[in-house]
């Protein structure tokens, strides 16, 4: 079998704050608005825990130690974060059952529920062990392409799909940059990198870490998003990387060879989150990427079926947050930073008049409950109702009407 190792953290996302503390309460008034009852969910999630897409992680000499073995190949689902998705499924599916959305009992009728996986080993791994915890012995299909067959409903860009303009994709990006460019960033990003290069690097006085390189962005083709080179995009994959091992548990010695500290981690997410704000969250980037997936999310709030699952990537994720504009902050990662298994969660409502409307929450667990993997309580995952702009129905902020979000969607449906 082919190992399911395409790389797809291409990364990003707002770097506003960071998430100095691992662990937190819920956010409070997740429950539906008075008057409104939910009556379709739809989650587009990250997948869960994998080790790095490649067998030797970064280029040689980034890192004066070898890194650590993982159990499983380069790219896959770890039996731990199939644990941890586990969990989620367990708690999404006493939630939906709570809001009434799935039956109390019993499994729920043929095509209530739709399940549509991208085609890497950890996609359907994903997807798998959710569905097995959301309902435990119901036969629901989990449909995907055959394993590592490229899936253009996942990456529409490259795969031609969606409109993209590459002068107009170069435009969003440099307007996300802003002035002084990409080494003005890098600037401002300097302590991080120093920060990482000492982890990455022990004792070593040089020939070591990621900061070498000057930070640079290379621009779009057809089929191409802009790329992002040099410090900062090293960085952020030696930074996922690093907060990946925390996520499945290794020992702490095993962490940044030892060198880590949780709030290391969750500081230097920060340039995982940074890199998507620049190259998956701007508008036209976001709407084209998303091409495949945006019929899928408006299906499943206007179709048959009351929950649908998407297991994607932390891109998708990205792109949705992006072109709805909104924000988050798990406990542990860096503010916008997709969480391993955390999903953007779109819940339709209905009034008594049968008027509907569309609100989004993020839900994920926190850095160190995707650690533990330990059994979640009923306020146990982080989750928040996320601000969607221009949205104010019923006097409630980020509520949409039904009408509103799909004109949100509207860039991503060609």
């Amino acid at each position: 079998m082919r190992m399911g190792n395409r790389f797809r953290n291409l990364l990003g996302g707002v770097a506003l704050a960071l998430a100095l503390s691992a662990n937190g309460p819920a956010p409070a008034g997740d429950a539906p608005p008075p008057g409104l009852s939910v009556d379709r969910v739809v989650l587009l999630m990250r997948h869960g825990v994998r080790p790095p897409t490649k067998a030797v992680p970064m280029p040689a000499g980034t890192a004066v130690d070898p890194w650590p073995s993982w159990p499983v190949p380069p790219g896959w689902l770890t039996p731990h974060g199939a644990e941890a998705i586990g969990r989620l499924g367990s708690w999404d599916g006493a939630r939906l059952r709570r809001l009434g959305v799935l039956p109390a009992t019993g499994c729920p009728e043929a095509g209530a529920v739709t399940v549509i996986a991208d085609s890497d080993q950890r996609t359907i791994a994903t997807a798998d062990a959710w569905l097995a915890a959301l309902a435990p012995g119901c036969a629901i299909s989990n449909r995907h392409r055959p394993q590592d067959e490229p899936d253009p409903i996942f990456s529409a860009i490259e795969q031609g799909q969606g409109g993209y303009d590459p002068r107009k994709a170069d435009a969003a990006v440099a307007a996300a940059v802003g002035p002084g460019g990409i080494a003005a960033v890098e600037t401002r990003h300097r302590a991080l990198l120093t920060l990482l290069d000492k982890i990455l690097c022990g004792a070593a006085k040089s020939g070591c870490g990621v900061s070498a390189e000057p930070s640079s962005i290379g621009p779009a083709t057809a089929g191409k998003r802009p790329k992002l080179g040099g410090a900062l995009d090293r960085a952020s994959t030696a930074s996922q990387i690093l907060l990946l091992e925390y996520a499945e548990g290794k020992p702490m010695a095993e962490v940044g060879w030892g060198r880590a500290t949780p709030h290391d981690i969750a500081a230097l997410s920060a340039f995982h989150a940074l890199e998507f704000r620049l190259l998956a969250r701007p508008p036209h980037v976001a709407a084209a990427n998303l091409a495949g997936i945006a019929p899928i999310l408006r299906e499943g709030l206007t179709g048959k079926a009351v929950v649908t699952l998407v297991s994607g990537h932390d891109t998708n994720v990205a792109n949705l947050g992006g072109l709805l504009d909104v924000h988050w902050q798990v406990p542990g990662i860096a503010t916008d930073d997709p969480a391993p298994g955390g999903a953007i969660v779109l819940e339709r409502l209905r009034d008594a008049k049968g008027g509907l409307y569309v609100r989004a929450l993020y839900r994920a667990q926190t850095l160190d409950q995707i650690r533990s993997a330990a059994p979640l309580g009923p306020e146990a995952p982080y989750r928040a109702v996320l601000a969607i702009p221009g949205c104010n129905a019923r006097g409630v902020v980020g509520l949409c009407t039904l009408a509103q979000f799909e004109a949100k969607l509207t860039p991503a449906l060609h």
